[in-house]
C-alpha cells in the first residue's frame, strides 16, 4: 500500500535530515517519487504522531515517537520536559499546562506511559486533563509526571 510505504519513507527522511516544515517534507517526498500535497503530509504527521524538537542546524525538526520497553523514549521524555509548564492535581483530576500548541504532544506522552491509575486524557491546545479513579491516584500520577519534568 502506498500509504505505508510513504510513512516508512517519512520516518526515514526525518531520521536522516532535519526537516522543519510540512512544505520541506513535501519537497523531500517528491524527490523520492512520493508526490503528495501538504494536506496529505499533515494527515501523515498526525497518523505517525510526529512532533517537533530542537534541531542542531535548524530551529526545529520533526521527530518520531519510538517507544522503549516499559516506558517512554528519551525523545518523548525530552518533549514532555520541554513543553510542560505546570502539573496540578485537583480531586481525581490532573491539570497539565503546556506551552501553546503542545497540549496534544503532552497528552500523547501521558497516554503512552499507560499508568493504570489513569482512566483517560483530554488534550487541548495548551492543557491536558488527566482523569484518574481517585484523588489518591491523581496525586500519585502527578508526582510521577513531575519527576519526569524534573529529570
Amino acid at each position: 500500500m502506498l500509504r505505508n510505504a510513504r510513512h516508512a519513507k517519512i520516518l526515514e527522511l526525518i531520521s536522516d535530515k532535519e526537516i522543519e516544515t510540512q512544505e520541506e517534507l513535501c519537497a523531500e517526498l517528491a524527490v523520492c517519487n512520493y508526490p503528495v500535497t501538504q494536506a496529505t503530509v499533515s494527515r501523515d504527521i498526525k497518523e505517525l504522531h510526529l512532533f517537533k524538537v530542537k534541531g542542531s542546524k535548524k530551529r526545529f525538526r520533526y521527530a518520531s515517537l519510538s517507544e522503549t520497553e516499559g516506558g517512554i523514549s528519551d525523545k518523548m521524555r525530552s518533549l514532555f520536559k520541554t513543553c510542560v509548564e505546570s502539573i496540578r492535581p485537583v480531586g481525581n483530576l490532573i491539570v497539565i499546562k503546556t506551552l501553546m500548541g503542545n497540549g496534544g504532544n503532552a497528552g500523547v506522552v501521558v497516554d503512552r506511559l499507560e499508568y493504570q491509575e489513569v482512566v483517560g486524557t483530554v488534550s487541548g491546545d495548551n492543557t491536558v486533563l488527566v482523569i484518574c479513579e481517585t484523588p489518591v491516584d491523581a496525586h500519585s500520577v502527578s508526582t510521577k509526571l513531575a519527576a519526569i519534568v524534573k529529570g
